[in-house]
């Protein structure tokens, strides 16, 4: 009986993978040696139990031997789990199509890449901790970089110093890379920016070098109405111009943005700033990008984008505080990236149509409402 339900939760996952996701598999490479694995099905289902259950290369291959998907060694399946990069990749960007991400027109020759960082621990008690950092682009979900770092130690923290950088890029970060440092780096490498405001992080000057209070031009704006103001960073060397681009939430969203702040507050015991409160009210956003590339509305449009892959992106941190990271081989670890990335649309997925459908899967042909 255990197995029978098993299988059919299996099928049931199969049926919210993109369409031709099996055809995929040949002319993306993952299937250009098929050895030991049964079909792509049986590949994918057996990297799925590594990245998305948690289990050491040496454990899968047991499991997937005992369910009859594969007879391979460890070393066989981390090479399969090599190949299958780019067929997950494109499985995620299904997967985000089907969800209507909609997409700002982005500026003239700029390359959009959404740069974010979290922390893995190794399975077990006394299992290491590590931060992963990686940027995708967009549209396409291509993983350009990765790079895995101790937790502890000065330059391991969340920051655009991190990347790699080139001029045709706009990099869309949350609060955790609104600092002066991050943000100098970047501007020198050419590159624009676009990051959550933090206010405690992020000190405010006029364009002549002034001290510039950011309260009291939010307290103008009514609910959507979107404001812009001109400013300052001062990094360590030099000082970076850009805009300020905010807008009033709506009174519902600010209940609940008040609210989290406030259970936060108490489980933690401490005390909220009258302030914090009051910058909850609003979504302000920093950029370096040039008016004449992005006015304020699409400024916040492309925040809105990366608020909407954040989404995503807390199922993933989530699921990835479980699992065997790859940490000396860069294509096994975007790989593994993916497949984390994949198993929390999939999650994503499923809760929607857990919701619509009482059978519990999409009848063939079948597309969930939005």
């Amino acid at each position: 009986m255990a197995n029978s339900i098993g299988e059919e939760n299996w099928r049931i996952l199969c049926s919210l993978l993109p369409r031709s996701w099996e055809q995929q598999a040949r002319p993306s490479g993952a299937v250009a040696r098929l050895r030991g694995f049964a079909s792509p099905e049986a590949l994918l289902r057996t990297v799925l139990l590594h990245v998305a259950r948690g289990y050491s290369l040496r454990e899968t291959v047991v499991h997937a031997k005992a369910a009859g998907l594969a007879s391979v060694s460890d070393v066989a399946l981390l090479k399969g789990v090599r190949r299958s990069g780019e067929w997950l990749r494109q499985l995620c960007c299904g997967l985000l199509r089907e969800n209507q991400l909609a997409l700002p027109v982005a500026p003239a020759k700029r390359r959009v890449r959404v740069v974010d960082a979290t922390l893995v621990k190794e399975p077990g008690p006394t299992g290491s901790q590590w931060r992963l950092h990686y940027s995708l682009q967009l549209p396409s979900m291509i993983c350009d970089f990765l790079d895995i770092t101790p937790v502890e130690g000065e330059g391991n923290g969340e920051s655009f110093r991190r990347f790699r950088l080139s001029p045709e890029d706009l990099l869309l970060g949350d609060a955790g890379y609104c600092a002066p440092a991050g943000i100098e780096y970047a501007s020198q490498s050419g590159a624009q920016v676009l990051v959550r405001v933090n206010p405690q992080n992020l000190p405010l000057l006029t364009p002549r070098g002034q001290k510039w209070a950011l309260l009291p031009r939010l307290r103008r704006l009514s609910a959507g109405r979107a404001g812009q103001w001109k400013v300052s960073v001062r990094g360590p060397q030099r000082t970076v111009p850009g805009r300020i681009c905010a807008l009033r939430k709506s009174e519902e969203s600010i209940r609940k943005a008040q609210r989290r702040l406030q259970r936060r507050a108490t489980r933690n015991g401490v005390t909220l700033p009258s302030e914090t409160l009051e910058y909850a009210q609003y979504v302000i956003v920093f950029t370096t990008l040039p008016p004449a590339e992005g006015k304020v509305r699409e400024v916040l449009q492309w925040y809105r984008v990366r608020w909407q892959i954040e989404l995503v992106f807390k199922r993933l941190k989530s699921l990835l505080q479980f699992g065997h990271l790859p940490k000396y081989d860069e294509s096994s670890s975007r790989a593994w990236l993916y497949g984390k990335l994949l198993a929390a649309l999939l999650a994503q997925k499923l809760a929607r149509v857990s919701t619509l459908s009482p059978w519990g899967y999409l009848l063939p042909g079948e597309s969930i409402p939005q």
